[in-house]
């Protein structure tokens, strides 16, 4: 296997609700003809939102279960003040901002949304962190 991520599936409750909270955010879908899905190109990573039952279904598993489901994604900024309009944006945008942003002892910044379905995100600034323009974050060597 390959060293690399290809797609982050989000199970969802509502499709168009889930779709429209994304696009709020800025995000532009991609694959517009795909029907019971939404892709949305993130980087070299593609991130797709998919209804809560199907996706269970198509794992094998049950769609039944609730709380912290031990996965945070993450959205590195370019610099420390874009953490604060990113955490805006998702609270304007439905979601729940769960843990304002502040100074983290590693020495960057960062806070946390959770979108419509509870599916939380980290929005930090990282100075060691390079992003590239394309979005892609490299380790430092």
């Amino acid at each position: 296997m390959e060293q690399r991520l290809s797609l982050v599936t989000l199970a969802v409750a509502d499709l168009a609700r889930a779709t429209a909270f994304y696009e709020a955010l800025g995000w532009q879908r991609g694959m517009r003809q795909a029907e019971g899905v939404s892709f949305f190109q993130a980087g070299g990573v593609i991130v797709s939102l998919y209804p809560r039952a199907d996706l269970a279904a198509d794992s094998g598993v049950a769609p039944a279960g609730s709380g912290f489901g031990g996965i945070v994604l993450a959205y590195n900024t370019r610099d420390k003040a874009e953490v604060d309009s990113v955490l805006a944006e998702a609270s304007q945008a439905g979601g729940r901002v769960t843990k304002p942003a502040s100074d983290a002892f590693w020495g960057g910044y960062t806070g946390c949304f959770a979108d419509l379905d509870g599916h939380l995100w980290e929005v930090a600034w990282n100075p060691d962190f390079s992003i590239a323009p394309d979005g892609a974050v490299t380790l430092p060597g």
